[in-house]
């Protein structure tokens, strides 16, 4: 298959909600006479992610993010716009695609509750007619890659949520899909768990060169995961480029921490100060301005030490959702 592996062109999805005033008049009223209004909860989205990339799909609650994964699996239908994965229409769920891509929720639960993982891993060969020996071989390599040996005989009411996320992956990439779509992979998983499913994706990715759209609210996640990222913002797209570019477009600031010899010197001329522990000093700069403060301190102060850093991912995110700028 030539071009991307994903197309999306001006994708759009709507939702009819109803609206009625409060109180039990209006409520009766309701029943006879509904008012409806429309949401947009996707209003025209458009981008392309060719095979082997991992993009991060970044943005609040609410932003479209969640829906615009659904579309693209095949779970709903658009209300208009286009939209290709592998060269699919993904409403159409023909079996060819459902054999080649899979979606991730985090807890979200998709196993048998009451059986070992290794039971319903035989319901998931069933179900994609899976051939004995490459199902042999595709399970045991996850569950070397999980790391989840001793835990797929056990049933999956008694693993925990890191347990059951790990052999939700398992049993989601049985078939090889060549599309992941994850949505919150690792909600609600401690800081190591994360860290462990962080490293699978990874080398999952490196081995089978899936391609990935992900969607997580930890930061740690996307730095890891993704060079590329799209920020959707009220269900349209803000940003779509580098990871180290939000910064560029987003952040009028840079960080500058200095360390002083002499911790008395007050270095409020040159930044606004957003912190002093003893001799070091952290100042917030504009931009542009970084290159010639730097030089004005380490040529007017005794500077044993100073470092020039971005903002902090999250705080380029929160500033790319308060623009509200389409990008």
């Amino acid at each position: 298959m030539s071009g991307p592996t994903i197309a999306v062109h001006e994708l759009v999805k709507s939702f009819d909600v109803p609206v009625r005033d409060p109180g039990l008049k209006a409520a009766l009223r309701g029943l006879v006479h509904r008012t409806t209004r429309t949401v947009s909860a996707v209003a025209g989205v458009s981008f392309t992610i060719d095979g082997g990339e991992v993009v991060g799909f970044l943005g609040p609650n609410g932003a479209g993010k969640t829906t615009t994964l659904k579309m693209l699996s095949g779970l709903l239908h658009p209300t208009s716009g286009d939209a290709a994965v592998l060269g699919h229409e993904p409403f159409r769920r023909e079996r060819d695609f459902l054999r080649r891509i899979t979606l991730v929720m985090g807890n979200r639960n998709q196993l048998q509750w009451d059986l070992p993982a290794l039971d319903s891993f035989e319901l998931s060969r069933a179900v994609y007619r899976i051939p004995r020996p490459a199902f042999v071989e595709q399970r045991d390599e996850l569950i070397e890659l999980l790391d989840i040996g001793g835990l797929v005989d056990k049933p999956i009411r008694n693993l925990s949520l890191g347990e059951r996320m790990k052999a939700e992956f398992a049993n989601s990439l049985l078939h090889r899909p060549a599309v992941l779509f994850l949505d919150e992979p690792t909600l609600g998983l401690d800081v190591t768990m994360q860290k462990r499913i962080r490293s699978f994706l990874a080398e999952y990715n490196r081995r089978t060169g899936a391609t990935v759209l992900l969607t997580s609210h930890y930061m740690a996640d996307v730095q890891a995961l993704c060079k590329r990222v799209i920020v959707i913002h009220h269900g349209r797209i803000l940003f779509d480029g580098d990871l180290s570019a939000l910064s560029d477009r987003f952040a009028a600031h840079k960080t500058l921490v200095v360390t002083l010899r002499d911790e008395t010197v007050d270095l409020v001329g040159y930044g606004e100060v957003v912190d002093v522990t003893g001799p070091k000093v952290t100042l917030r700069v504009p931009r542009a301005e970084t290159a010639v403060t730097t030089a004005r301190l380490l040529s007017e102060q005794l500077v044993e030490d100073l470092t020039v850093e971005d903002p902090p991912i999250e705080d380029v995110i929160e500033l790319a959702f308060a623009s509200g700028v389409d990008g």
